[in-house]
């Protein structure tokens, strides 16, 4: 047996301000996984996490829940818990960025920047609202977004084209809470001189992150580091920077740190420091995260522990987003689906023997099929693992015998299967899982060419002794099996364990042979999934999505009464197939007051016949010639006049409209993206 080791992996922090989906779930199976396994090699590995509970959403929606923050925090604490324990998801301490240990630790390292030189102070302008008397954080003001027009937007991204911005750049800016335009006002705030550590970061990213991550944050090593903003003006739910009345920590500076306060809180229950076990130099620390957040890990994070003298991590490991029947989670679609949804239909188990099946070491995005899911638990979890033990218990059960001994056929397979094990083991230390198991239905595939070959239902009524061997054979190649997919499938193996009336299965267990040894009474250990099941699931999210989109609604007044369409995602916008056309030709329509009939030419033979409302705005002989844009997967439209095979993009007050002119280098056919 090797050192034991000493570990702390943590996953990202679930942001308390909503429920927990199945995409939090990659990154907490993908790290549950990893630690069970490591446990059952009998290292120490600590598996901490906590949620991320400041910021302004959380200090929003308490007001319009009429509760406290702290009220909501809690709340979301106790909801994220109930589902991260219904995926056997098994953390050693799960805390809060709210917490006595983080506004400790959060302090100390401030001021351990702040004493070796790394804060400046800058002035800003930023938006204050005269009405409430107060500077407007970034959710406290919303208006049109500067990249595509889209209202109803928050000043520091779009919810629409996904583009980030300026709170300056926000068009048509309002407060959030009184609706009145806001003035740009000065503010000082407080930043971390980033530059400062840039020659530790560059030699820290490429030895502390893959290849592939390190090629990333090259592209933001190489010029300089701009200064990090890590204040924000109240009102603001967090902690107040000490020294500075009035200014709280950015919730990207408390958060990380929310890493370290998990530590504290499970080593202050142990009489411990959570400097003797971060900084001890045999202590290994990970940090699991999603690709999105690697700059934050990465860049700010490690500056942040260097200045205050503690260790940073020994590599930030970053696995790709997930996707859903090959998209990315959509709400329009249905496919945001929340952990509570899933586990109230399905047991949680296929879930995690799906990301078993798909998980890796790469950042390559995961993909949730729910056709294949359905699929690939049904063939492989039951048709081909779980098939092994029913076949072999249910038998040994009417035969009223146990397990018997091997037959040197059966010793060979299992010996076989046994040989398997320092690969597998290579597999989970690299976290590609998928692989894994791989080699784990490969012995289910070796069991079922067993006991076919030789058709014990047939040989009982031969010769019992050499049925009860194959049997033995192909229970012995099961139980190897449910040791390898322990740590996928910690619920399913307890089902063996009782079965096979054993103890807890170290990963050692797999080198032990099982022979004359009794049997509890078999039950099923899994069913297959059923379609309705799935159905079921994908109905209640799209009621729990229609039921916050309408809690969502405005009420009347304000931008209710503009008649506002309702809103649509990206996915739908995508849709439009807009195309470069040139007019060729265009008449008048007899009996039509607005319309002008137009022919319009997309390029390689191909012409479209379009009606348009803009005859109070052109004379036809304006406009032939002329390059305009067209929704050229418009379905035809009849209409009394004839066909209409599209629409042209014009604008205006509903009597006189203007026709969109593109680039004058556009050429007929070219799509507008």
């Amino acid at each position: 047996m090797s050192k034991k080791r000493k570990i702390v992996i943590t996953t990202a922090l679930p942001y308390a301000n909503g429920p927990i989906h199945l995409g939090h779930l990659v990154e907490h199976t993908m790290v549950d996984f990893w630690t069970r396994f490591q446990r059952m090699r009998g290292h120490e590995c600590l598996f901490l996490c906590a949620d991320d509970t400041h910021g302004t959403p959380i200090m929003l929606n308490a007001k319009k829940e009429g509760i406290t923050p702290e009220q909501l925090i809690e709340r979301s604490r106790t909801e994220h818990l109930a589902d991260f324990a219904g995926f056997g998801i098994e953390h050693d301490h799960y805390g809060s960025t709210h917490s006595a240990s983080n506004q400790r630790i959060a302090n100390m390292i401030f001021e351990a920047l702040d004493k070796n030189g790394h804060i400046e102070t800058k002035t800003l302008k930023q938006a204050y609202c005269e009405h409430d008397k107060m500077f407007l954080p970034d959710r406290f003001i919303k208006g049109a977004c500067p990249k595509c027009g889209a209202v109803d937007q928050y000043g520091d991204g779009c919810e629409v084209c996904g583009a980030v911005y300026a709170t300056q750049d926000l068009k048509n800016p309002h407060c959030s809470l009184c609706k009145n335009t806001p003035v740009n006002k000065d503010s000082q705030h407080l930043f971390v001189k980033l530059q400062g550590f840039r020659p530790f970061l560059k030699d820290w990213v490429a030895n502390h992150t893959s290849a592939e991550i390190a090629k990333k944050l090259d592209e933001w090593l190489e010029g300089d580091l701009q200064s990090w903003c890590i204040s924000r003006d109240a009102p603001y739910f967090g902690f107040e920077i000490p020294g500075h009345p009035g200014k709280y920590f950015y919730v990207w500076f408390d958060a990380p740190v929310g890493y370290l306060a998990a530590l504290d809180d499970w080593a202050q229950k142990r009489g411990l420091t959570y400097q003797s076990y971060w900084n001890d130099p045999e202590a290994e620390r990970y940090h699991c995260i999603g690709k999105d957040i690697v700059y934050h890990h990465s860049l700010f994070w490690p500056s942040m522990l260097k200045a205050a003298g503690l260790a940073t991590p020994n590599e930030i490991l970053v696995h790709g987003m997930l996707q859903v029947n090959g998209a990315k989670m959509s709400k329009s679609r249905g496919t945001f689906v929340l952990a509570e949804t899933f586990r109230k239909h399905l047991d949680p188990v296929y879930f995690r023997y799906y990301m078993g099946c798909k998980l890796s070491s790469t950042i390559d995005d995961i993909d949730l099929s729910f056709e294949d899911f359905v699929a690939r638990v049904n063939s492989d979890l039951i048709g081909k693992i779980t098939n092994v033990a029913s076949r072999g218990a249910q038998m040994l059960q009417k035969m009223n015998v146990g397990i018997g001994t091997l037959s040197a056929e059966g010793r060979k397979l299992v010996s076989e299967a046994q040989a398997l094990e320092a690969e597998i083991a290579k597999h989970y230390e690299a976290r590609d899982f998928a692989k894994a198991v791989v080699l784990i239905r490969s012995i289910a595939d070796e069991a079922n060419k067993y006991f076919d070959a030789h058709e014990p239902w047939k040989l009982v009524k031969q010769d019992i002794p050499a049925t009860r061997e194959v049997l033995t054979g192909i229970l012995n190649l099961f139980r190897i099996m449910a040791v390898y997919i322990k740590p996928i499938l910690p619920s399913y193996v307890e089902r063996v364990e009782k079965l096979f009336q054993e103890g807890p299965y170290t990963w050692a267990s797999a080198q032990q042979t099982l022979e004359n040894h009794a049997l509890a009474p078999f039950e099923h250990l899994l069913k297959r999934i059923e379609m309705p099941s799935i159905e079921a699931i994908l109905n209640e999210t799209k009621e729990i999505l229609a039921s916050y989109q309408q809690k969502a609604a405005p009420q009347p007044g304000g931008e209710a009464a503009l008649g506002l369409a309702p809103t649509i995602g990206i996915e739908d916008f995508q849709k439009l197939d807009l195309r470069v056309v040139k007019i060729i030709d265009v008449r008048e329509v007899p009996g039509a007051a607005k319309l002008l009939q137009l022919t319009l030419d997309l390029g390689h033979g191909v012409t479209r016949n379009v009606f348009s409302g803009i005859k109070a705005t052109y004379r036809p002989e304006d406009l032939i010639g002329k390059m305009t844009v067209m929704v050229a997967n418009l379905a035809p439209r009849k209409m009394k006049f004839g066909v209409s095979e599209g629409m042209v993009l014009a604008s205006g007050d509903g009597e006189k409209l203007a026709v969109l002119f593109p680039d004058k280098n556009a050429e007929p056919g070219q799509r507008i993206s």
